[in-house]
């Protein structure tokens, strides 16, 4: 089986990342608020528009410094009051700060506080913090200052950073990582700064911030496949105007930094006397760009995630986002890297031949890492996704097209735990009950065998469904590795779709 082209190198990645972070820690002294941007644990944009770049890439590069390092974690209160989901696990924010726990615990990382921001008495936020201590877990409160981040004078005072709780930490590098964007992690990194500089304590910041690659140019695929994955940030790439006032050299960051840019000048002049940096490009440790090695695969997995990010911007709003905003950007930067759905992403029309060849029955399309395109329709036994599935395992493992992988007795009495126990109506098998009959086959038929070993191959391969597939089937894509997109349709006019 061929699989896709390389165009990262990962382990030069994690040697000049870690490099840099322990020459900024020198650089300040012995100590440095790290801000980590994007996933720590599970960055998958990163994996798909720089191919080779490990998910858990920052994690392993943090393990490096192990020794040296401690995590903060950071949530908003207002986040925890709304019950934010994360889109990629659909989980709540606060669930995330518990499995950001566990997994950073589990490889090796020292977790040592988290902190609540923005917080104003919130009754769940303070239920939240009484549950973390009652696991033993140190809990920080940071409140809402008036005026920020603009007021510097009163930013930077008692009656600012100085109200905020100061966090003990116990090692030269602090990581602050948060489940997702606006929990507050550089206020957090600054409100430290505010306390250190109180205690006589020399402390520095920096950020960590994949995207955009700052020595990339501004149109690059890989920046604007940033662009697309913040759409609903409205977050804009753009030239540091102050990185090249001060040095004469180009190099890309986003507007928000650029924005604030100013303003963080200024606090740190307030606070230290003098600001460590003459542009936010300054403020980045980010190598990713010095480790690309085929720049063409980049490029072309950058515009296979643009068209993705519009078919998620699209369902969004079918399942009633409100984000035609979000929608007209993406599509806007479709036309400045002139890509069309068509052009870039073959599965969506052998789906869409497949579902119109069954009488506009939902049908799911894979292209496996070879090209190799595999369809699947549904039928009263499966859904099209599992259908699909199957079908692409059969392809992978040489196996006729004409061999069941699963006996219907195996199947049946599973349908009938789902309507006549459980009281689903919908009798067909989700991917995961699809898998777990898969593994029973195969314990005593080869040919079964030969297909469930072929199951990690799927990871990296491209999927397209001509309806909304529900949330079960959808994680079960995400967590074999596949890029998945739908059509904005739902498979019945029903209101509720779970």
């Amino acid at each position: 089986m061929q699989f896709k082209e390389i165009g990262f190198d990962n382990d030069l990645y994690l040697k000049k990342q870690s490099e840099q972070i322990m020459k900024r820690i020198d650089e300040f002294g012995g100590k440095l608020y790290l801000e980590f941007g994007g996933k720590l644990f599970d960055d998958l944009h990163a994996s798909r528009v720089l191919p080779g770049f490990k998910p858990d890439s920052k994690l392993r590069m943090l393990l490096k410094l192990k020794e040296h390092a401690e995590v903060v974690i950071v949530i908003s209160a207002n986040d925890i009051e709304n019950n934010k989901v994360r889109r990629d696990l659909g989980i709540t924010y606060d669930t995330d700060v518990l499995r950001l726990i566990d997994a950073y615990t589990s490889a090796g990382l020292y977790v040592g506080s988290v902190v609540i921001t923005h917080f104003d008495g919130q009754p769940t936020a303070q239920q939240f913090k009484e549950k973390l201590e009652t696991l033993g877990i140190k809990v920080f409160v940071h409140y809402i200052i008036e005026g920020y981040p603009y007021n510097v004078a009163h930013i930077v005072s008692d009656d600012g950073f100085g109200k905020n709780d100061y966090i003990e930490t116990s090692r030269p590098l602090v990581v602050v990582t948060a489940p997702g964007p606006g929990s507050g992690k550089l206020a957090t990194c600054l409100s430290q700064l505010y306390h250190e500089n109180a205690r006589g304590i020399k402390a520095g910041y920096a950020k960590f911030e994949t995207f955009p690659i700052w020595n990339l140019p501004l149109k690059h695929p890989v920046n604007l496949a940033y662009e697309a994955a913040t759409a609903d940030l409205n977050d804009v790439n753009m030239i540091d105007p102050y990185h090249l006032e001060a040095y004469g050299t180009t190099t890309v960051n986003y507007n928000r930094d650029v924005e604030a840019f100013p303003v963080l000048n200024a606090m740190f002049e307030k606070i230290e006397g003098k600001s460590p940096y003459k542009s936010p490009t300054d403020m980045g440790v980010n190598m990713a760009g010095y480790c690309i090695t085929d720049d063409y695969v980049c490029r072309k997995a950058s515009y296979e995630e643009i068209i993705r990010r519009y078919f998620a911007a699209l369902c969004d709003r079918k399942m009633g986002q409100k984000n035609d905003a979000a929608i007209a950007k993406i599509e806007s930067l479709m036309n400045q890297a002139g890509l069309t759905v068509d052009s870039q992403r073959p599965v969506v029309k052998a789906a869409l031949t497949k579902s119109a060849a069954t009488g506009n029955r939902p049908a799911v399309a894979i292209q496996l890492p070879d090209g190799t395109i595999v369809t699947g329709k549904t039928s009263d036994l499966l859904g099209a996704a599992s259908a699909a599935i199957l079908n692409a395992l059969k392809v992978m493992a040489g196996i006729d097209d004409g061999i069941m992988l699963i006996q219907p007795e195996i199947i049946e009495p599973i349908q009938r735990l789902k309507t006549e126990i459980l009281h689903n109506h919908n009798p067909r098998l989700h991917v995961d009950e699809v898998l777990i009959a898969l593994t029973m086959s195969a314990v005593e038929n080869e040919v079964t065998k030969k297909a469930f070993d072929m199951l990690k191959n799927l990871e990296g391969s491209e999927a397209h469904a001509t309806v909304i597939l529900s949330q079960v089937d959808r994680d079960t894509f995400r967590k074999l590795g596949m890029n998945l997109t739908c059509e904005p349709q739902h498979d019945s006019k029903k209101l509720y779709h779970s």
